[in-house]
């Protein structure tokens, strides 16, 4: 499999044929370039990882329900390890900045000076992606790459529960898929 120098990437679908198919798949293209070209487009030029998850219905419901409290299936959750956006954008895009409880202060996330900043974690459902990707009449790993660009948005600040960051992001995903040559069926 190629290596993916920004990304740890784990793949668990419930089997060990469909796992190889999709990390066979995954060697064919530089997922890195798709993670460059977001950040560029969103103005963040340092060094940055990932890790990227590729799981099954069950495993997502499991986390959604876990830390969204809604307990479904969905296409990607994305999971930053920073405090605040790193984006500079609109407040209107943007996540808030997390809150910490007195109580139960959360230690920061630091990282050592000189290392690479950990963006932290973004989580996909393989048959969520073949499902939206049928419906929208584009190739599933179109839907993954289109996903992957939505969720290093999500790590580095964006959020679309907006109309304003829904369109930035949205904006951003088909600009950076349309310059590596994809195609996307607009959503």
């Amino acid at each position: 499999m190629q290596d993916h120098p920004l990304i740890d990437l784990y793949v668990s679908v419930g089997n060990n044929q469909e796992n190889a198919q999709i990390e066979q798949m995954l060697s064919s293209i530089n997922l890195d370039d798709l993670i460059l070209h977001t950040l560029e487009e969103a103005g963040i030029h340092q060094p940055v990882v990932l890790t990227l998850l590729i799981t099954d219905d069950n495993g997502i419901r499991d986390m959604n329900k876990q830390y969204r409290e809604q307990d479904k299936p969905t296409d990607v959750l994305s999971f930053p390890l920073l405090e605040k956006p790193l984006v500079e954008a609109p407040a209107d895009q943007l996540w808030p900045p997390q809150p910490t409880q007195e109580d139960q202060p959360l230690p920061d996330f630091v990282t050592p000076p000189g290392m690479i900043m950990n963006l932290g974690d973004i989580i996909m459902s393989w048959p969520t992606i073949v499902r939206q990707a049928t419906e929208a009449g584009h190739d599933s790993l179109v839907e993954l790459l289109y996903l992957l660009s939505h969720g290093v948005l999500h790590l580095i600040g964006y959020d679309d529960h907006t109309e304003a960051g829904y369109q930035a992001m949205v904006n951003i995903q088909l600009t950076v898929l349309h310059r590596l040559g994809y195609k996307v069926a607009q959503k």
